[in-house]
């Protein structure tokens, strides 16, 4: 059984490969306590990692797609096994609360065996030609290297979504997990190398963006890119891949919304709220951070709302009784500071939190479950994705109002709806616009096996997730075929 040690390089076909600059990576509970050392790639060995899995792909695509999924499923089952010491040191490096890191070390596994399974389904289809004699198929075919990009927030979930189906449908990857997570992604790549996948197939470059990112998105041996982050950075990636004629799937930000109707039952909908908001210290890109709520319920629901909060233990990830911890850096926890002043600056009131701890927590990036109200909808704080345990709520007059609320966004990833009335439920399905939508449910609730994945500014290029995901990684093939008369 392979583990990392805490001195962290990239892997490259079939070994690990130092780069040249060193930089700590830093637990967020404790900034003076390093995780890990890392030795950080160059434009050279992301070079040497695209030239890796070019030439491994004419051999991995031939090979039969069950033989893939074996592999896919022998590494789902190593992430089982490893689920705890994996978690342990996803939660020292990125702050999330160690039963939810464990949690996400075996959603991985889970993936890994879903798209394993994959590999048995049918890859094509065959049409009625118009020509007699001939056979009219067409079939799905692996695009080439991908190189997939993954952020911090969930640093092998959703590394394992577009791993796993790269893999399966016969890709080779290089990797660039995010600079907060090194840590994580080497227990990855461990796994793939232990479950015997073949030298070139994954290749990972620990690695500032800045430094390698060009040659990930633009190099000629690239087919195409898979990215999760922000709208920032997606928006100038996406600008450079498609000059360079790579295919891209793009998903971003999100604001989202939950609507609270006067006929909802009020506790389920401040319980889900609560924690769509504030679990995973609002790190997530389906947290939600708007709520419109009808008036004539406004104040028992914020009262609730309020205590829900307030049940809520800050603390050490570590600690199992902890249900929130740090901001995963001192930029993030900085970021959500500003714009909580920028909220107090636009008129907004803090009804719960609103800072930092004040007790033994303050030399972490710690920040308390933050509710707002009275905040003008046009401010940069009710528009711009904040990234942290911040919500605000807003009073509605009428369902018709609440639709115009939770619409008025230019992101469009989740959304969710409280009330009894299916009627009402079912009209909120169909006019709002985001991706994926839930009924008396948190924004933040997704499975693996359904599309991924949002509308407007929040996504391009393809859902991920479930059958979806092959739509991305795969291209058709048309073959006519002649027959012997």
């Amino acid at each position: 059984m392979s583990f990392p040690e805490t001195d962290l390089a990239s892997w490259v076909g079939a070994s690990w490969r130092r780069g040249p600059s060193i930089v700590p990576d830093i637990n967020p509970a404790h900034p003076g306590e390093p995780v890990a050392v890392v030795h950080e790639a160059d434009t050279a060995l992301a070079e040497e990692a695209v030239a890796a899995a070019h030439g491994a792909f004419g051999t991995w695509r031939l090979l039969p797609a069950p033989a893939r999924g074996d592999i896919l499923h022998g590494m789902g089952r190593m992430l089982e096994e490893r689920a705890e010491a994996i978690g342990r040191d996803l939660s020292r490096e990125e702050g999330k609360t160690i039963g939810e890191a464990i949690g996400e070390v075996r959603l991985a596994a889970k993936i890994f065996r879903y798209f394993g399974a994959q590999t048995l389904d049918a890859d094509g289809e065959t049409y009625p030609s118009h020509t007699p004699d001939t056979l009219l198929f067409a079939r799905r075919e692996p695009l080439g290297v991908v190189s997939v990009l993954t952020p911090w927030n969930f640093p092998i979930a959703i590394a394992a979504w577009k791993i796993a189906p790269a893999l399966a449908f016969g890709n080779t990857v290089v990797w660039k997990p995010a600079g907060l997570v090194p840590l994580t992604a080497v227990h990855l790549t461990h796994v793939a190398i232990d479950s015997g996948l073949p030298a070139g197939v994954l290749n990972l470059i620990l690695g500032s963006g800045s430094v390698v990112g060009d040659v990930l998105v633009t190099h000629r041996d690239v087919a195409a890119i898979s990215f999760t982050g922000s709208n920032s950075v997606g928006h100038a990636l996406h600008v450079r891949a498609i000059s360079a004629g790579k295919k891209a799937q793009l998903e971003m930000g999100g604001k989202n919304a939950a609507v609270v109707l006067a006929d909802a039952d009020l506790d389920l909908a401040a319980q889900k709220v609560a924690q769509g908001a504030f679990l995973g210290t609002g790190q997530k890109c389906t947290s939600t951070s708007r709520v419109a709520v009808e008036e004539a319920v406004f104040d028992d629901f914020l009262q609730r709302l309020v205590s829900n909060a307030g049940e809520l233990r800050l603390g050490d990830p570590l600690d199992p009784s902890t249900n929130i911890g740090p901001l995963a850096s001192a930029g993030q926890l900085e970021s959500v500071l500003a714009h909580l002043d920028t909220a107090r600056r636009d008129g907004a009131t803090t009804v719960a939190g609103g800072g930092r701890p004040s007790d033994d927590l303050d030399e972490g990036y710690y920040i308390e479950p933050t509710v707002l109200v009275g905040l003008d909808p046009s401010s940069s704080v009710a528009t711009e994705e904040i990234f942290g345990p911040v919500v605000m709520l807003q009073s509605v007059a009428s369902f018709e109002d609440s639709m115009g609320a939770a619409n008025n966004s230019r992101f469009g990833l989740s959304a969710s709806i409280f009330t009894n009335d299916l009627t009402k439920a079912m009209r909120f399905k169909d006019q709002i616009r985001c991706g994926m939508v839930r009924i008396n449910g948190s924004t933040t609730a997704t499975e693996f096996h359904v599309p991924f994945g949002g509308m407007k500014e929040s996504g391009t290029g393809g859902r991920e997730q479930g059958k979806a995901a092959r739509e991305f990684f795969t291209e058709w093939k048309t073959v006519y075929m002649g027959l012997p008369g």
